[in-house]
C-alpha cells in the first residue's frame, strides 16, 4: 500500500533517540501496520527483544516482481492474492527475495550461535571486543526446566520439579552473576564505564569476555529477504524448534503478518500447515486412500519416516512442515 509518509532513517540501538518521532514524504510502498511497530522494541524472554528497523516491499510488490510489470495496473486484490498463493503453492520463491526487512534482535548467545546457522541474511553483531557487554542473563523460566528427552536427542523431556529445579536455576543465576563479577574484575571496569582500581591496567576486552557464560545477552541487526525469513521462520517457529529460539520466531511470525498478509496467509497455509511428502510417502498415502491397509513393514520407510509420516497425519501436516 502506498504512503505519502513514513518513519524516519532506519539506525541506532538502544540508546539512540527515538527516530520514530520524524515523518518524511516517500514514494515508496509502505505499509501501515508495520510502520506502527517501527522501532518498537517488542520483548521476547526475560531481557530479550524484537524490533523492526526497515523493510522494502509488500504484499503488491511480490506480486509486481512476479509479473515483471512496472506500477500496480488494475489488478484486484483477489487476483494479486490468487498469485501469491499460486507461487507459493508451487514454490516460485524469487518474487518473495525482492523484498526485505531488517531486525535489530537482543538474544542470549546460545540463541544466536543455533541463529546464526542459517547463512542467509545479512548480520552485524555487537562486538565484545569494542564494548562492554551488558549484565544481562537469560534465567529459564521453571516451566521450561526440563530433563533430556529419552527418544530425541536434541529435545527435552518433562519438566523438572521441586528442589532439582531449584537447585538448576539458583547455579544458573550464581555461574552467570559470578562469572560476570570476574569478567569485570579482569576488564578492571564496571559496565558503567567506572574504574574498579586504578593502580590496575585490566584485561582486553577481546580476551575479558571469554569467560562469560552463554546465557549473557548480545545484540545484532539482522537483514533478510522475504523468502529466506520465511524459510527461517518454518523451521524456527515449528513445535520442535528450542522454545527459547521460537518464542524470537512467534515474535517474527506476528511482524510477518503485519508486513504481508496475503503473503503471510499462503505461508501458513503451504509451508506451515502443510506438509511435503517424498515419492514413497506419497506412495503410501495413495494405497490408504484406495483402502489398503499398510504396515510400516510393507510401507518401504525406516521405523523413523513411519512414525515421523503417521504423526503428520495425524496432526494435520504440523509435525512434518
Amino acid at each position: 500500500m502506498a504512503s505519502d509518509t513514513t518513519t524516519g532513517p532506519a539506525g541506532g540501538g538502544e540508546d539512540s533517540a527515538d527516530p520514530s518521532a520524524e515523518t518524511f514524504m516517500t514514494r515508496r510502498a509502505t505499509v501501515p501496520a508495520l510502520e506502527e511497530l517501527l522501532y518498537r522494541p517488542l520483548p521476547v524472554l526475560d531481557h530479550g527483544f524484537v524490533r523492526v528497523i526497515d523493510y522494502m516491499g509488500d504484499d503488491a510488490a511480490v506480486v509486481q516482481g512476479a509479473r515483471v510489470s512496472y506500477g500496480r495496473g488494475t489488478k484486484k486484490v483477489s487476483q494479486d492474492r490468487g498469485l501469491i498463493f499460486y507461487l507459493m503453492r508451487h514454490r516460485h520463491t524469487s518474487p518473495f527475495e525482492l523484498c526485505e526487512i531488517k531486525f535489530h534482535i537482543k538474544l542470549p548467545i546460545f540463541v544466536a550461535r543455533q541463529w546464526i546457522r542459517h547463512r542467509t541474511a545479512n548480520v552485524n553483531e555487537i562486538s565484545g571486543r569494542y564494548s562492554i557487554l551488558d549484565r544481562e542473563f537469560y534465567v529459564p523460566d521453571a516451566a521450561h526446566l526440563a530433563a533430556q528427552s529419552s527418544l530425541n536427542r536434541q529435545g527435552r523431556g518433562e519438566v523438572l520439579q521441586g528442589e532439582e529445579a531449584r537447585e538448576v536455576l539458583d547455579m544458573l543465576r550464581a555461574d552467570a552473576a559470578t562469572n560476570y563479577e570476574h569478567y569485570e574484575r579482569m576488564l578492571n571496569e564496571r559496565d558503567t564505564g567506572d574504574i574498579i582500581d586504578p593502580s590496575r591496567q585490566g584485561l582486553a576486552r577481546e580476551l575479558a569476555r571469554i569467560n562469560l557464560t552463554l546465557s549473557t545477552y548480545t545484540q545484532w541487526y539482522w537483514k533478510i529477504d522475504l523468502h529466506n525469513l520465511m524459510h527461517f521462520l518454518s523451521l524456527r517457529a515449528e513445535g520442535h524448534a528450542q522454545y527459547e529460539i521460537r518464542a524470537y520466531a512467534d515474535v517474527m511470525l506476528d511482524v510477518l503478518a503485519r508486513w504481508m498478509p496475503i503473503t503471510y496467509e499462503a505461508f501458513r497455509e503451504y509451508r506451515m500447515g502443510g506438509l511435503h511428502l517424498s515419492a514413497t510417502g506419497l506412495a503410501i498415502v495413495r494405497r490408504m486412500l484406495a483402502g489398503e491397509a499398510v504396515t510400516q513393514e510393507t510401507s518401504g520407510l525406516s521405523k523413523r519416516e513411519w512414525t515421523e509420516l503417521m504423526a503428520s497425519l495425524e496432526a494435520g501436516g504440523s509435525a512434518g512442515a
